[in-house]
């Protein structure tokens, strides 16, 4: 998944080892594990519209959203930005969706149910809720979603949007969508007004969790612009367009023709939302803090500039919307070149705490990390770390030296690139360096010009063993699904996607296995793989992203989204 620009710039700079760049405070290596709870619930097919009320919820007013970062757009085919995609659920529904219960998601019917399976696992069927409309006044129907579905093979001219159903729906690898194949498309049939059948290529058990991107929106044929739909595209949600600047301003005003009691999902408490972006985020957080006249309406949702930490004290402490983020961070070990016991020795002699800290990282941003799955994700088990996988501590040149020397692997060379236009990834490169040195490697950093950076990582032949990449991941829904098939698997490696550079053909048939179950099932079994592979010390983990944004004095029912690490919008409203 893609994060928000402004969470891009964090993930961008994290590749190259210095972590948050806004974070200029520390808590140390240590950070509070207290807060992080084993997440089993994954699915309610059984949900209904309308949603529960939040405690304490009034109706009216308008909420002002404001960031330094702009989203990309608002064409539902072509989000897959984690910013846009939070915005995206007041404006569309779709097929399937997540509610936001005692803090974790869990996936519920939305437009649709969860969906039935074939016995071959190539067809699933899908029945649609009936009578609901646009903001329009016109009716959603079956044949739209199908039509969304079409449409988001057309890459020629929504080329950011997923690409999953590429590989996993009938003839994805053929099909160009509606505007150059189109209607007929195999994959896809409307047999009655509330059925939807998708014909797959081959199985995948996380479907009703993929349906809930925006890309499966019902979009209503006639009304498609293609390129200008961005620009005021039909609303299915509580919320429509009423103005837009693009790059600056979206405002947005009630659908007065959403139902409510057929989303178990969204609220409309708002009378509408004000989101201004373009203004410098330290400033703009400041406001809501103070939350003097209409800034208390307000919230920023870039991360909380640490420079404002200090300022979290008394009342102001409530204004800090904190939750899980779907990402996770890790230094990628090249399995290919490095043998099981050195990689062994790296992880005793990391220093995870002295990286943490000239990082900048805090406990408000981060989490030290022990496991592949973050704490969002269903399947995430909290088990004991393994030995110097824990995601702290000093690190032991000295035991690391120890399990060279009864390798015969003394000396071994270990080179990785970083940053070097840059003072907090040349220190952090000097770090690691400095303590793979006392623990007997030779070591040879090599660094690069930010704008290398991304290519020279990416490149699974290039002449270094160690941080390639990804450095981090973010899930594009919440099961295991979205993690393992596409980092550990054999075409990982070709895909440019993998942590480890794993080629196991018996572990390739493990994940299959595991993929293959239904959800509920997966969900356990992802949870034991997640230390079987750590187990293999495929790379040295670093910390789990968290959300924490800061939000104006009158909002209330403010949670986090973790399968975006962005403020659950549908939920809020203004106390007074």
């Amino acid at each position: 998944m893609k994060v928000g620009l402004a969470a891009a710039v964090t993930a961008a700079l994290a590749l190259s080892g210095c972590g948050s760049p806004s974070a200029n405070n520390n808590s140390g290596g240590g950070g509070d594990t207290s807060a992080i709870s084993t997440q089993q619930n994954a699915l309610d097919p059984t949900a209904k519209g309308p949603a529960a009320e939040v405690p304490g919820a009034k109706k009216g007013g308008t909420i002002t959203v404001y960031s330094q970062s702009t989203p990309d757009s608002f064409d539902p085919t072509d989000i897959y930005y984690t910013d846009s995609g939070e915005i995206a659920k007041l404006i569309f529904r779709t097929p399937t969706q997540y509610a936001v219960r005692d803090g974790k998601s869990v996936l519920v019917p939305d437009l649709t149910d969860l969906g039935t399976v074939s016995d071959d696992k190539l067809t699933w069927t899908f029945k649609m809720q009936s009578g609901l409309k646009y903001a329009d006044g016109s009716e959603i129907k079956v044949e739209d979603l199908a039509y969304a579905i079409k449409r988001s093979f057309a890459h020629d001219v929504f080329a950011n949007g997923p690409t999953y159903q590429l590989t996993y729906f009938k003839d994805g690898d053929k099909y160009k969508g509606p505007y150059t194949g189109g209607d007929t498309y195999a994959g896809v049939e409307t047999p009655d007004a509330t059925t939807l059948v998708i014909h797959l290529a081959q199985p995948f058990a996380d479907l009703p969790f993929y349906l809930t991107f925006s890309a499966f929106a019902p979009i209503p044929k006639e009304k498609d612009t293609k390129e200008n739909y961005k620009n005021n595209p039909v609303a299915s949600g509580p919320y429509q367009f009423d103005a837009f600047t693009p790059g600056t301003e979206l405002k947005l005003k009630k659908n007065t023709n959403w139902d409510a009691n057929s989303d178990a999902v969204r609220h409309q408490y708002v009378d509408g939302w004000d989101f201004k972006w373009g203004q410098e985020d330290v400033k703009t957080q400041q406001q809501v803090l103070n939350s003097n006249g209409p800034d208390a309406n307000a919230l920023n949702y870039a991360p909380i500039d640490a420079s404002l930490i200090p300022q979290l004290t008394g009342d102001k402490k409530a204004q800090l919307l904190q939750g899980d983020s779907p990402c996770n961070y890790a230094v990628n070990l090249d399995t290919r070149k490095i043998p099981l016991e050195v990689r062994k020795a790296i992880a005793k002699a990391y220093p995870s705490d002295q990286i943490w800290k000239a990082g900048g990282l805090n406990s408000y941003v981060a989490e030290p990390s022990s496991t592949i799955l973050p704490p969002s994700v269903p399947g995430y088990t909290k088990y004991a770390p393994l030995p110097d996988l824990s995601g702290t501590g000093t690190g032991d040149p000295a035991g690391a030296k120890k399990l060279l020397e009864a390798a015969g692997k003394v000396g071994f060379e270990l080179s990785w690139y970083y940053d070097n236009t840059k003072p907090i990834p040349q220190q952090t490169a000097q770090i690691r360096a400095d303590a793979l040195k006392a623990a007997g490697f030779t070591v040879k950093p090599i660094g690069v010009t930010t704008a290398e950076l991304r290519a020279k990582i990416a490149d699974y032949d290039a002449p270094v063993n160690m941080g390639q990449g990804p450095s981090g991941w973010c899930s594009d829904w919440p099961t295991g699904g979205s993690w393992f098939p596409v980092l550990f698997q054999s075409h990982s490696i070709s895909d440019g996607i993998s942590w480890g550079l794993l080629s196991d053909k018996e572990l390739d048939a493990k994940i299959d296995a595991i993929a293959a179950l239904p959800a509920e099932q997966a969900t356990a079994k992802w949870g034991e793989l997640d230390k079987e592979i750590m187990g293999k010390y495929v790379a040295i983990p670093r910390y789990y992203v968290k959300m924490a944004t800061v939000i104006g004095s009158n909002i209330g029912g403010g949670v986090g989204d973790g399968t975006q690490g962005e403020p659950f919008y549908v939920d809020m409203f203004l106390k007074s």
